[in-house]
């Protein structure tokens, strides 16, 4: 059975953080599975049918929103071991929709989807462990999951492990590491990394100093992000190069796009 994937945003990295659904692809809403059919399947304890329905509940598909159901329908298909059930229970539980609010529990339903390999699981996990939600804050373990969904090539995980590493969290400082997990993000496309690299370039920090490059990288982050303070590149970087220096700068740029097109964050 065709699943409808509910995707949640994570924004606000190293702060308060909040999870915002996003709607699901434009193929997917073209051709949902009839509700009928598809809550049929359900009740006959059909797992992706169950999931499914969660999601429809909570778009308002074929059916009156309603959250409640939501949770009622997610749990279901988590306890059958469903991972992407688990992982919008724990959301579910965090932000207090169709259920009181309670961060343990979703701390438990981050686990299990965590521990069944899901990357953005074990970021979450990664951020109550950091902030303390739901369990004891815990920098080493917000390290080790981190981590794990970095290795996954999850970004947002790779800027949060960069983080760790630069501000020695749970981990003895690296700034050579610190760069290497930014660098990684900064090649899918996240204005934030692009930027920390700009920053340790310019001042030498894990990196060899090197204005042409630190310029580059802000460039291509003020591209990307409109959250980047234009005043860095302006009033620290350029007032300490040479027009050539500029100029050699922005062919730099040109280069590196060429080479890696997803620099450039289209979305």
């Amino acid at each position: 059975m065709k699943r409808i994937l509910l995707t949640i945003a994570l924004v606000g990295l190293m702060g308060c953080g909040k999870k915002e659904p996003v709607q699901p692809s434009a193929s997917d809403l073209a051709t949902p599975p009839p509700f009928a059919e598809t809550k049929a399947k359900a009740e006959a304890g059909d797992a992706d049918a169950q999931f499914n329905l969660g999601v429809m509940y909570y778009q308002g598909l074929g059916v009156e929103q309603d959250f409640k159901e939501v949770v009622k329908w997610y749990q279901k298909a988590a306890d059958q071991g469903d991972v992407e059930a688990q992982y919008n229970l724990g959301v579910m539980y965090e932000k207090g929709k169709g259920v009181e609010q309670d961060f343990k529990e979703a701390v438990k339903w981050y686990q299990k989807a965590a521990d069944q390999g899901d990357a953005i699981a074990q970021y979450d996990l990664g951020n109550v462990y950091r902030k303390g939600l739901g369990v004891e804050q815990n920098f080493k373990k917000a390290v080790k999951w981190y981590q794990k969904a970095a290795d996954q090539a999850y970004a947002k995980a790779q800027l949060e492990l960069g983080f760790m590493y630069y501000r020695g969290l749970g981990v003895e400082q690296d700034l050579k590491e610190a760069a290497k997990w930014f660098q990684k993000t900064a090649n899918q496309g996240n204005a934030n990394a692009q930027h920390n690299l700009g920053v340790m370039y310019a001042n030498g920090k894990g990196v060899e100093q090197n204005y042409v490059t630190a310029y580059a990288w802000e460039s291509i982050a003020a591209t990307n992000g409109d959250n980047i303070d234009p005043r860095f590149k302006s009033h620290v970087l350029e007032v300490k190069m040479t027009p050539a220096q500029i100029a050699e700068a922005d062919e730099l740029v040109k280069e590196m796009v060429k080479k890696n097109p997803k620099l450039l964050n289209t979305k």
